[in-house]
């Protein structure tokens, strides 16, 4: 019968590969806690808007980074977290929205500028090409996608419109795939359906806000 010492370490590898492997994960794993804080941080009023975005930005970059270095040993984000009984719900819902709260929820106040409005809109019309052209890789898409959620982020009021939270819904959905996974057909349909829809509230919102000034 085997016996062993209870002072003796346990180690998780036994080559310089395995050892690679905990270390990437550590990261990981270290990248999800530490969003966790930084949304709690935002939520609680602990730092602010100009903080938040950057280092936001940052962390979901290094996600995405580390991602594609484990991506053989975490199939999915919500896997990983459950498997390490990982209890960080607030990195979890950046994570799968990919942008930060700042872009996903309007919260900086400011004029509907002419700029604004153009660059909105070719980011309307930059997407709706795309489709038409029947792109719909995920990695051809969310750039698209995410600048406009982006650009729908300067207008105050935004949050109340429809098309944004369409929008948001679509950028979460391409955010959960792979980078070559392409959306269906059936996708592609009614995401052009309501990119369009968002585009023609866009300038009835904008319009409203003319009239009534």
């Amino acid at each position: 019968m085997s016996t062993f010492s209870l002072d003796e370490e346990v180690k998780l590898y036994t080559s310089n590969a395995e050892r690679e492997k905990y270390s990437l994960l550590a990261t990981f794993f270290g990248i999800i806690v530490n969003l966790e804080y930084l949304e709690r941080a935002y939520v609680r009023d602990s730092i602010t808007a100009v903080e938040y975005s950057p280092a936001c930005t940052r962390l979901l970059s290094q996600y995405k980074t580390m991602l594609k270095l484990v991506g053989d040993e975490v199939e999915s984000v919500e896997g990983f977290m459950s498997k390490y009984k990982m209890d960080n719900p607030a990195a979890l819902h950046r994570i799968q929205v990919g942008v930060p709260a700042t872009v996903e929820h309007s919260t900086e106040a400011g004029p509907e500028t002419g700029k604004w409005v153009a660059e909105t809109t070719q980011s309307f019309i930059t997407l709706m090409d795309a489709l038409k052209l029947e792109l719909r890789a995920k990695d051809q898409l969310y750039p698209y996608l995410q600048e406009l959620v982006t650009g729908y982020a300067r207008f105050k009021g935004s949050t109340d419109w429809e098309g944004r939270s369409k929008m948001v819904g679509w950028l979460i959905t391409l955010n959960g795939m792979k980078a070559a996974e392409e959306i269906t057909e059936e996708q592609k349909r009614q995401l052009l359906f309501d990119v369009e829809h968002a585009y023609t509230e866009f300038f009835r919102s904008l319009s409203g806000k003319e009239a009534a000034n």
